[in-house]
């Protein structure tokens, strides 16, 4: 068999080098990416083995490649790369399909293991994640069968998140790149979805499903 042939989607040029240069000659990097239009196209195109997968990106993040990509019947397998240690994170691309999740504390050498891991079809997480994973996929509670919590886009959960921390509305606007009237109009919809009328409830609401 030949080299790996890994793809890179983050939405940061400066991370998908040096993560480049970390894995180095070990597998064969094809090709980048730094959004969702931008992964499932160069996925669909270039045909990697291993896609080192942001959780967090512009268009719909991480959930959103998986659901496109292997809802079009693609075999490419995937593992999450990310700054998030959050439950919510790690269980939702698990669900959609990831075959691991670690995060960018990785070393080099540890990468290059967990990608051709999961190249051999295995499930890789790193050390601390792997608990919650297996409690939240054994448990009757599991974030998987929360209706109320699927009914959000990825990018009114990260809103939700941020305001059950007590951001103010221009400090999520700037946190996540956004204007503030995007984020009242996130809040809104959230309002709408849950049924809830106004930041305090939401904060609970989040606080009751550890997604804080």
């Amino acid at each position: 068999m030949g080299a790996i042939k890994v793809l890179i989607v983050d939405d940061h040029r400066l991370f998908r080098s040096g993560v480049r240069a970390e894995l180095g000659d070990a597998v064969e990097v094809i090709g980048e990416a730094e959004d969702v239009e931008s992964a499932v196209r160069t996925i669909a195109e270039l045909q990697p083995d291993v896609v080192l997968l942001d959780v967090h990106m512009p268009g719909g993040g991480g959930q959103e490649v998986l659901r496109r990509v292997l809802g079009s019947g693609s075999q490419v397998r995937f593992l999450a790369l990310s700054v998030s240690d959050a439950a919510e994170d790690v269980i939702g691309v698990i669900r959609g399909g990831a075959r691991g999740y670690v995060t960018k504390t990785i070393s080099g050498r540890e990468l290059t293991d967990a990608i051709r891991r999961v190249a051999d079809g295995d499930a890789v997480f790193s050390p601390r994640l792997a608990g919650f994973v297996l409690d939240a996929f054994a448990s009757s509670e599991a974030p998987a069968i929360d209706p109320e919590l699927d009914s959000l886009t990825q990018r009114e959960r990260e809103v939700l998140r941020l305001i059950a921390r007590g951001y103010a509305y221009k400090e999520i606007a700037k946190e996540l790149f956004i204007s503030v009237k995007t984020v009242e109009t996130h809040v809104s919809s959230v309002l709408r979805k849950l049924q809830l009328s106004n930041r305090h409830e939401l904060s609970r609401w989040a606080t009751a499903r550890r997604l804080v």
